[in-house]
This record gives structure tokens, sequence and C-alpha cells, in this order.
């Protein structure tokens, strides 16, 4: 008769368990294997009078990639990690704007999470790097702080130019599970320095959105008033970044009090469904046209629901 001592028969359990575990995981559909080369969509459903639609699933999404439809692979309403630019606009109507926003920097950056990571940009005529991204949140609240009263306000306001470069420098960052976002803060009047498609590529290239959010001052009510008299034809101005937003998959959107609007922009970086598919054989660098909409059944509940996703991607 062949006996087992009770640790033979602990350690035979343990290794039994250790394989399994391995064995589920090995099955699991996973989104993040090297090699695997998936296609991600961040999407923001909203409804007919502005409601932002929670609760959806998978099925009640439709992806068509060159207008051929693909199977999402795999869906989440998890809030991800984010890395976050934060692009302040100092032109010389800006001042009490930003200021605003500074105040309820603390409130608003609540709205993020352990393992985020956030960097600071600001541009007028030029853009620069106000600080590195950073998963210190308390860093940050003191570099919007320590930047706004040392800042000059002055110049004129080349957003195009500033949304460009702030994709870019996403290109020498790791390339992780994180959502990439920058949230540009203006009144978003300013020169037209680029063409639009070529900063939206820009975007598509380093998976990242653009959010806007857009406040009022008396610099902006001033422009409006001259372009109501001789014509926006005859401006060079009104070249803004709403265009470049939505073709991002993100929103750009007025408040009047942009202390409030800095939190509410901050929570609708956030709140959005992530979507995967298989990336079609396609050669890299290649533009491909993205359309994400709503299933016949979730189109049925949201009648004139938009769906906010970018529109395009570039190959890998």
């Amino acid at each position: 008769m062949v006996t087992t001592s009770a640790s033979e028969h602990t350690m035979r359990v343990l290794s039994a368990f250790l394989l399994s575990v391995q064995c589920v995981l090995a099955q699991e559909p996973s989104v993040f294997q090297a090699g695997v080369s998936l296609v991600r969509l961040d999407a923001q459903v909203v409804a007919a009078d502005g409601r932002i639609v929670e609760g959806l699933f998978q099925k009640d999404f439709r992806v068509f990639d060159n207008r051929q439809e693909q199977k999402i692979v795999h869906f989440s309403t998890a809030e991800e990690n984010l890395d976050l630019i934060l692009l302040f606009d100092i032109s010389t109507s800006m001042r009490p704007a930003v200021e605003a926003v500074a105040r309820a920097a603390r409130e608003g950056l609540h709205e993020l999470r352990k393992g985020d990571r956030v960097a600071i940009m600001q541009f007028n005529t030029r853009t620069s790097l106000t600080a590195p991204f950073t998963e210190d949140l308390e860093a940050v609240e003191r570099s919007i702080s320590n930047f706004i009263s040392s800042t000059r306000f002055r110049g004129g306001t080349w957003i195009q130019s500033a949304a460009e470069n702030a994709a870019k420098a996403f290109r020498g960052e790791p390339r992780t599970q994180r959502r990439r976002a920058v949230l540009i803060i203006t009144d978003n009047v300013g020169i037209r320095t680029r063409n639009e498609m070529t900063v939206v590529r820009n975007y598509w290239e380093v998976d990242a959105l653009l959010s806007g959010l857009i406040v009022r001052n008396a610099g902006t009510q001033a422009i409006r008033a001259v372009t109501t008299v001789i014509g926006p034809q005859n401006l060079l101005l009104q070249a803004g970044m709403k265009g470049i937003a939505e073709k991002t998959g993100g929103d750009a959107f007025t408040a009047h009090d942009p202390g409030t609007g800095f939190r509410d922009a901050m929570r609708r970086i956030r709140s959005r469904y992530s979507l995967y598919y298989a990336s079609p054989v396609a050669k890299a660098g290649e533009t491909r046209s993205v359309r994400l909409e709503l299933s016949l059944g979730a189109a049925k509940l949201y009648p004139k629901a938009r769906v906010r996703a970018r529109t395009g991607y570039v190959a890998r």
C-alpha cells in the first residue's frame, strides 16, 4: 500500500489548482496579447435631448471598417486609465477663463483615478510643454496653479497647430491600454494654420481623441460682432477645433462657467465605451475609414441618438 503524507497531498492540490488557473487564462480571449492587431474605438452615445446614454452592451453596436462590418471581439464599460494632456490657451483674452479653470482644478482632477497620467501644455502662436506626464495628481494641480501665476497671457490663437502638437506629444510615450485624450481649454477663435484632416490624421496615428472646453469672453464677443458686420468669408478667423474633435471621437461644448465646464469635460472623457475588433489586412500607414453605429434594436430605443467615435485610423 502506498501512503501519501499530508504535505504531499497539499502540494498536489495546489499544483492542480495552479494548472486549472493557467488553463482558464489561456482560454480567455485577451485584447492585450502581444502580436494581436486590434483596432480600438472609444465611444460615447448622446441621446436626442443631449443626455449621455449609459448601460449599453456589445450587442447594441455595429462597426464598419472601410464599409465592411466587423465583429466586435471585446467590449468594456469600465472606466479605463487615462493618458491626458491638458492644453491651455494663453492668448491675450483667456486669462480670466483659465484662472477660473485653475480654481476648479482640485475638484475637476477628482474625476481622475489612481494610475491616470496627466501632462500640461500651453499655447498661443507657439505651443510648449509646461509639465510632463505624471501620475502625481497633486503635482498636476500645483503645476496648473504655478504656470498661471507665472504666465503672461498674450499673442494670437493658433488652435489647429496646438492641437496637432499635442497629438505629436504622444508619439514618444509608450503604448499602453490607457485611453489617450487631449482636453483643450480655449475660446475656439483662431487663425487657420493647418489643414484640418492633417491634424485629424495625427490623432488617428496615436489613437487619441480631442475634446474641447469652449469658454466665452469679451474678446470672443467682439470678434463675433465684427464677423457679423463684414462676413466670415473675409476673415482668416473661425479656424477652431470642433471639426477635429468630432472626427477623433471627442466633443466640444461651450461652458458659461469655466470651472463647472472643466469638471464636466473630465467626466465626458472618462465615461465612454471601449470596443475592439480585429484589424483587417492593410498596408502599414494606410488610412482607413471607420463607422460606429447603434444596432437596430438600440436605435429604436434611442431614436436620433448620435454615436461619438473616431471616423478613421492609420493601419500599423
